[in-house]
């Protein structure tokens, strides 16, 4: 009887219990846990009203105010999916709608075009200030290089191919690259190296766990502790070492060089940094660009700059052949007369000039990454030195070179082609 009746009491409960209503695709769960729905973007928005009253008013609005307002346009801006609408980064509209629209404007007339190619660049590279020196996970660059290969190829299919002057194997080439590029791409955007934390046993964090940091931003994953997503750079100086926490034992040698990480909270081995932009620390670090570049993700990185130079150059060639065929490539550049008669040759050739400004910042990249590892340097490696001005500097600094790790030409390159196949052992000047 007392069985009977101590059942019926967890019943009652699981019954009063209300059941959580599956998500249609235009709903969703906003920032404060309610349930809200796509439809009400525009209702109930004081931040955004505030933010309006105040401009048209003239009146000058504080940082949180920006802040609160940026967050609750990302929190709303959403897209209908199964089981709930998903959030859209705010990062990723900007080039999908500013770059059709400024290149197109620019097709219009030269002076048109000489101001929107300058500006673009001035644009992007403010940008790229802005979230570095917050130390913001943003996902504009590579959305703009996503986007920009796929409307430069569209512009090439629409304006160019129907001219006939390009062959079904040249076509056929410049797909083969443009795919090539997106695979090593997708490689370069895998684990670069990531150290395994000791709460963590032997797993290391994997390329989903990183998409995932990406999605939710600033939480703090498992087996991390203690690791700042936000991360700030920590510059291996005792400052930025906690109280209580020593830096590795001297008497290992094979751990000569290892340092603490106050961030991560492990020890990290000779050439590993902390990435202030995804938090964690990254074996032999090399940058952060559109993803951090380490020791397993290297080549990768540098396989994707390479096809990239060569498709692009291979594309705007086709292109100045096609809209300027009494010229050659070079001069085409500089000198097309009459490509602004016509709007659609407008268009293609503002598209190379586009196409050439980024591929000469792709460029200089390149060459400086061949140096640095010809060097056996890395491109913070090289940040360091410059500042702490304890490297060689040759060619107005365009080459710096420490000695601490250069081998010779040869060994270098080999160390680089072997990156991520199997533990490097240093020699044993590197660990005493």
């Amino acid at each position: 009887m007392t069985k009977k009746g101590s059942m019926k009491p967890g019943k009652k409960n699981r019954a009063e219990e209300p059941e959580l209503e599956p998500l249609c695709c235009c709903e969703y769960i906003d920032r404060n846990g309610e349930k809200n729905h796509v439809a009400a973007c525009l209702c109930d928005c004081q931040d955004l009203d505030e933010g309006c009253d105040r401009w048209i008013t003239c009146k000058s609005m504080q940082p949180e105010t920006y802040e609160r307002i940026m967050d609750t346009i990302s929190d709303r801006l959403r897209i209908p999916w199964l089981r709930g609408a998903r959030k859209v980064n705010i990062s990723l509209l900007p080039p999908l709608f500013l770059l059709p629209v400024f290149l197109r404007v620019a097709s219009w007339h030269f002076l048109l075009g000489v101001v929107v190619l300058t500006s673009l660049p001035v644009l992007a590279l403010w940008y790229y200030y802005l979230t570095h020196r917050r130390k913001e996970q943003t996902l504009f660059f590579l959305s703009l290089g996503l986007f920009s290969l796929g409307y430069m190829y569209y512009v090439f299919l629409q304006e160019v191919v129907p001219r006939g002057r390009v062959g079904p194997t040249q076509l056929a080439l410049l797909t083969c690259g443009l795919l090539l590029i997106l695979l090593a791409l997708c490689r370069a955007k895998k684990d670069p190296g990531y150290l395994r934390s000791p709460a963590n046993g032997d797993r290391s964090l994997s390329g989903s766990h990183t998409e995932y940091l990406n999605r939710t931003g600033p939480e703090k994953p498992k087996g991390f502790p203690g690791a700042d997503p936000a991360g700030g750079l920590n510059n291996r100086a005792p400052k930025d070492e906690p109280k209580g926490c020593p830096r590795t034992p001297a008497g290992s040698p094979a751990t000569g060089k290892e340092d603490w990480c106050a961030k991560c909270r492990l020890v990290r081995p000779a050439r590993a940094w902390h990435c202030r932009i995804c938090g964690f620390c990254v074996r032999r670090m090399d940058h952060h660009c559109v993803c951090c570049v380490g020791e397993s993700n290297h080549q990768a990185f540098m396989l994707a700059l390479l096809i990239f130079l060569l498709t692009s150059v291979y594309g705007i060639t086709l292109t100045l052949d096609t809209i300027c065929t009494d010229r050659s490539v070079f001069t085409a550049l500089f000198y097309c007369p009459g490509v602004y008669a016509n709007y659609s040759s407008a268009l293609c050739f503002t598209c190379v000039w586009y196409s050439v400004i980024i591929v000469g910042g792709m460029a200089y990249i390149f060459l400086i990454q061949l140096i640095n590892i010809s060097y056996n340097m890395t491109e913070r490696e090289v940040q360091q030195a410059l500042r702490q001005k304890t490297g060689r500097r040759l060619l107005c600094g365009l080459i710096v070179d420490t000695g601490q790790y250069n081998r010779g030409f040869l060994r270098n390159w080999h160390q680089f082609s072997t990156l991520g196949t199997r533990p490097f052992h240093h020699p044993a000047e590197d660990v005493v």
